[in-house]
């Protein structure tokens, strides 16, 4: 197999060396990157080229690494036991099988997406080292090991909120998604709006790196919400106009809404249109 953009996403020669490889080596793919920049769309996306199916785990502050293979549910089998239900004695009953044991028991070889590793606690990774590495893992309430039947291709998100461990960064293999560059924004645009006016994508792009780099913003506006802030103007006439006629001294862009996305980087773009206008007087 070999990754390649589609009709849907765009992948830079480097994002496909990697899952090549990853897939090549059968390591997990550690994927970090900004928000917004296609690290789960990536999963996606590599689950349709290979025509397969895509098993994703979502990560939060809560979830544990155990949660991922099963999770026997103790009170619910004590309360039938008390009703007197049938099929209390088999233990099996109650276990519930998680991502993984999904993805290892799977019929072909699937796409697993753990998404946004970082948000579990600092041990999460450590406790998924030897399920990850061996492609097994033991159900003690029944006394079976679970085995991969095809090894799943294994995608792992991070927005970096916190530092993964070495001895799973070592398992791993990794690559950042670079912020695209102007030439690649335009074929991302391409791809999600064909056909769309140049004038349009021009001016869009413009006010779109400016705001990037506009000194001490918060949050910087991400592919994702360009895409959205397009999808707007496209619908507004008002908006486009607005857009063309702009003067950076006068006022933020039109739709700013779908760009920026707290009240202090509304106010530090208000502040410097003011002072844009103070220096044309």
């Amino acid at each position: 197999m070999a990754f390649d953009s589609t009709s849907t996403y765009v992948a830079t020669e480097g994002l496909k060396r990697a899952v090549n490889a990853a897939v090549t080596l059968q390591r997990p793919l550690l994927v970090k990157g900004e928000p917004g920049t296609g690290k789960t769309r990536l999963a996606e996306e590599l689950a349709a080229s290979l025509d397969t199916r895509l098993i994703t785990w979502h990560v939060k502050s809560t979830t544990k690494a155990a949660q991922g293979l099963y999770e026997y549910d103790a009170v619910s089998r004590l309360r039938d036991s008390q009703l007197g239900i049938e099929g209390v004695e088999d233990v099996a009953n109650y276990i519930r099988p998680g991502k993984l044991w999904e993805a290892f028991t799977a019929d072909e070889r699937v796409v697993l997406l753990i998404d946004e590793i970082d948000k579990a606690d600092i041990e999460f990774p450590n406790d998924l080292l030897q399920e990850l590495d061996r492609m097994e893992f033991h159900v003690y309430e029944t006394d079976e090991t679970i085995r991969a039947r095809h090894r799943p291709v294994v995608v792992i998100t991070s927005n970096n909120e916190k530092e993964l461990p070495d001895a799973f960064l070592r398992r791993c293999f990794f690559h950042y998604i670079d912020f695209p560059d102007r030439e690649t924004m335009q074929a991302i645009v391409d791809v999600h709006f064909p056909g769309i006016a140049p004038r349009l994508v021009g001016e869009a792009l413009e006010v779109f790196f400016e705001l990037r780099e506009a000194p001490g913003l918060k949050k910087k506006p991400s592919t994702s919400e360009l895409v959205d802030w397009l999808k707007l103007l496209m619908a507004d006439e008002l908006a486009q106009e607005a857009l063309y006629q702009r003067d950076p001294a006068r006022a933020i862009p039109p739709l700013a809404g779908a760009l920026v996305k707290n009240e202090q980087d509304t106010q530090l773009l208000e502040r410097l249109a003011f002072m844009l206008r103070r220096q044309g007087r």
